[in-house]
């Protein structure tokens, strides 16, 4: 196809409004404003690391300040996960626990997000409210870890996302978002009841970590 041509096709999808075009600008958890320069998560932000800190192995730990999220191994090991956050996900810091797990999570934007047109097209009636259902084009991805402190809900969410080029970003309007691969091996090693632990962005890579983690070769 010319280039002239495609940009007449591109035209005519944004003129229908196709459901392509419109789920690129799903917000809530899902991006907000980003220009990405590659459709591919920033290999940068992978895996293995040493990572002396004094939490008990099995602990994740959030970094919102640096973009990464630590599942502590023990030994001064830890795998360490991309994540992309949002002003949220700056704002909000403390402890919580995993309360529980979902695969292809709904996902339930706020009533003043729900009017808006883009996305009331994209809204059901479901079990528990006006959302949209989990799947492949849901801005919740793959895998949902719901975060609670004690009897309350945190409202914070670890979970995936469909455009891993957001990684390493402030582009949500909330909550931890990895790619969908990274989620998913994150939801297989995590129990129920695991804690978390949300750094400041003041602190991040201060006490609680101990030491900026290193890359393993």
């Amino acid at each position: 196809m010319k280039s002239g041509e495609t940009v007449l096709v591109l035209r005519a999808l944004i003129v229908r409004g196709g459901p392509a075009i419109a789920l690129l600008g799903l917000v809530a958890c899902a991006t907000t404003t980003t220009t990405p320069v590659s459709r591919q998560a920033d290999p940068a932000f992978a895996r293995r690391v040493t990572y002396p800190t004094p939490v008990p192995p099995g602990t994740i730990v959030i970094d919102p300040g640096s973009h990464f999220l630590y599942l502590v191994q023990g030994g001064g090991q830890a795998i360490r996960y991309g994540v992309g956050v949002g002003g949220e996900g700056f704002g909000w810091s403390g402890s919580a626990t995993v309360h529980s797990k979902q695969e292809w999570p709904d996902w339930y934007p706020p009533a003043e997000m729900q009017r808006k047109p883009e996305l009331r097209e994209h809204m059901t009636q479901l079990q528990s409210g006006i959302g949209m259902r989990g799947g492949p084009e849901n801005p919740i991805g793959a895998r949902g870890l719901y975060l609670w402190q004690g009897n309350k809900d945190t409202l914070y969410r670890i979970h995936g996302t469909n455009e891993p080029w957001t990684i390493g970003q402030n582009v949500s309007s909330g909550c931890t978002r990895l790619t969908n691969d990274d989620i998913t091996d994150l939801y297989n090693r995590t129990p129920i009841g695991t804690k978390v632990v949300v750094l400041a962005t003041a602190t991040s890579g201060g006490p609680v970590t101990g030491i900026v983690a290193s890359q393993q070769r």
